[in-house]
């Protein structure tokens, strides 16, 4: 036997198309070569893959050697290739047989003594080996991650003579089952946040309708510790986003994490990150924060002290869901379908508009630092709300010790979320323009009323639309089939910055 096929899988993106791994023994010079646009891991590999023969007693056949990883466009990058190459040369050598290796899809690193180390992105690889009805052997490290693709048969391994033993018969290797996971994480209850009604109104709102929320405020209000609660009043999320967030997860720098297994992604960078690591890059690209909070929240402190470049780049994914990596070679697309929950103070001090502190900012210095949002990303922020600082009255009121828990507000929250997905099968902040003439009818009376608010704010077409959807919403939660001036007065309220805008104008 000269040739051999082995199966494995390559990333791009979330996405894991088949590689199909070509060994040809031929005459000649004897050596190794692997063509098919290998990164320097992938070509580095074939010393890795001697010496664990090797080291394992196999023959390395004295002979040339060609590894061609098909298709040859795609760039081959990391050290998944090295379980497959090292079988297609057993393969080819006659030292193991060929009959079933069809059957089967091979991802793994190999030390030099031959033992199996963990890859990342085996949860798309498994994902993708399902579809195509093959079985997957990897690494033990990787098996738990692989193993939340359901009806997937799973062999795990330790060691390259353990793959071999299994593939000549002498000891097969048992299918995996998965361990018992329990998510760990706990988010803080919204109990704990005293008075703030309002605020903790917009975030119900919010959570509801999947809705975008800037909150202002001088330092110290609470800002911070209102955002860190969404997720815990959010609907859990399906099977299907589960596998999504996980999948992202598992090709990111960061590695995928079992007890995060269905929890809503909760992502806070730093002020001082870049437009990369917001939206994802790199020489191989890796998904960035926007897509690492897909499902989940995506929370900005300090909103103006971010690059203008930076807040920028969110504009697009706040409409598609989606973000696009160009490189020369290919272009990678990762999903960033994330809910944008932002903090900011309302001038360079701090303290503008605080009756318990004194602010030092000119008009026109407030102005500038406003000015750092550009309308249309305000444009895509549904709700702006202002959370002041409390007063020593209320913060010791004895009613603050009652407030309302996080489960109490899920449960409307859900209520309102489960009224959304049977109406149009998604959340109101996801309808199409055509959804929002559909699914947000009002009447002339309503439609004077929105008028006027256009006027006095100079209201754009987006911020319309996004208003219509807030109303629809807050109509959700007090269970209204009809949108009344109540839900449309409240919405109306819910654009701070164009009521701020007007004053310092």
């Amino acid at each position: 036997m000269d040739v051999a096929i082995v199966y494995s899988r390559a990333l791009a993106g979330i996405e894991s198309p088949l590689v199909t791994i070509e060994v040809h023994l031929s005459r000649g010079l004897p050596g190794l070569s692997i063509v098919g646009l290998p990164e320097t891991a992938v070509k580095e590999s074939k010393d890795r893959v001697r010496s664990a023969l090797l080291n394992n007693y196999y023959e390395f056949p004295l002979r040339r050697i060609i590894v061609n990883l098909a298709p040859a466009d795609l760039p081959k990058a990391g050290g998944r290739y090295d379980l497959p190459i090292a079988i297609g040369i057993l393969a080819a050598s006659g030292q193991i047989p060929c009959n079933q290796l069809d059957q089967y899809e091979f991802v793994g690193e190999l030390a030099l003594t031959g033992e199996l180390r963990q890859v990342q992105g085996c949860l798309p690889m498994a994902n993708a080996t399902k579809k195509a009805g093959r079985k997957i052997i990897l690494p033990e490290y990787n098996a738990n991650e692989a193993s939340f693709i359901t009806d997937l048969p799973i062999y795990a391994s330790t060691h390259l003579n353990e793959v071999c033993s299994h593939l000549t018969g002498k000891t097969p290797l048992s299918l995996y089952r998965q361990d018992s996971i329990s998510p760990l994480k706990v988010f803080p209850d919204l109990k704990e946040v005293q008075a703030h009604h309002l605020a903790k109104r917009a975030l119900e709102i919010a959570a509801s309708g999947g809705h975008n929320l800037l909150m202002m405020g001088p330092p110290g209000s609470g800002k911070t510790m209102l955002a860190e609660r969404l997720p815990g009043i959010l609907p859990p999320v399906n099977e299907k986003q589960a596998l999504e967030i996980a999948a992202i997860n598992s090709v990111s720098n960061q590695g995928f994490k079992l007890q995060s297994w269905g929890i809503r992604p909760f992502r806070s960078p730093h002020h001082t990150a870049s437009a990369i690591a917001m939206v994802g890059g790199g020489s191989i690209p890796r998904p960035g924060e926007i897509s690492l909070a897909h499902h989940g929240v995506l929370f900005l402190d300090e909103l103006p002290e971010y690059g203008r470049n930076v807040l920028e780049v969110l504009r697009e994914p706040l409409e598609s869901g989606i973000i696009t990596i160009s490189r020369a070679a290919n272009q990678i697309e990762f999903p960033a379908r994330f809910q944008l929950i932002a903090a900011m103070n309302p001038c360079p001090c701090g303290y503008f508009g605080d009756p318990g502190n004194n602010c030092y900012c000119s008009p026109e210095l407030i102005r500038r630092y406003l000015r750092r949002l550009s309308g249309p990303l305000l444009d895509r922020i549904d709700m702006h709300i202002e959370v002041p600082n409390l007063t020593r009255e209320i913060l010791f009121k004895k009613e603050n010790s009652a407030a309302e828990s996080s489960d109490n507000v899920r449960k409307r929250v859900m209520n309102a979320y489960n009224l959304q997905i049977t109406r149009a099968g998604k959340i109101n902040s996801r309808l199409t323009n055509t959804e929002v003439d559909n699914y947000c009818v009002i009447d002339d009376k309503h439609k004077l009323l929105l008028e006027d608010a256009i006027i006095k704010f100079n209201l754009s077409t987006r911020s319309l639309n996004r208003i219509l959807k807030l109303t629809r919403t807050i109509a959700d939660l007090d269970k209204s089939d009809a949108i009344n001036t109540q839900h449309i007065i409240e919405a109306i309220s819910y654009r701070r910055l164009e009521r701020l805008n007007q004053h310092l104008i």
